[in-house]
């Protein structure tokens, strides 16, 4: 049995099908959602999404934000997200080191310093998820 996800951030829909199952990073712990799956509002964790249609898989980078899952339909509203195949890894690298560099400092304030965190975590997922490259069958 198959239901609706969407994922939408300010900018644009990022994904809109079909499917059998996605896996989302929530507060709470991973959790995957199947069709029916029970009434359900929760926030998303910066993190990876895996979205299972039929054989194939599709990871995307998520940079945080809310999930509502109806039995019918799952909508995400998400901070950013990006597909595998959007990432540009040569950019992600270059945040990753630009945040590792600030972060070496030795007179960060708490907010820099949760800044410089956050924009390392984000790159740390978008390098992760760009290395995968879209969609690939399931073993």
């Amino acid at each position: 049995m198959k239901f609706r996800l969407e994922i939408v951030t300010p900018e644009r829909i990022v994904y809109s099908d079909e499917i059998d199952s996605v896996t989302i990073p929530t507060m709470s712990g991973e959790i995957t959602v199947l069709a029916q799956h029970m009434p359900l509002v929760s926030i998303i964790n910066p993190g990876e999404i895996k979205v299972k249609k039929g054989r194939d898989l599709t990871f995307m980078a998520i940079a945080g934000g809310f999930v509502q899952i109806t039995g019918a339909k799952t909508t995400i509203l998400a901070d950013a997200a990006e597909r595998a195949e959007e990432i540009d890894l040569a950019r992600a690298e270059k945040a990753r080191e630009r945040a590792r560099r600030i972060l070496e400092e030795r007179r960060l304030d708490k907010t820099s310093h949760a800044e410089a965190m956050t924009s390392l975590q984000r790159a740390l997922i978008r390098i992760k998820i760009g290395r995968r490259r879209g969609t690939r069958p399931e073993k």
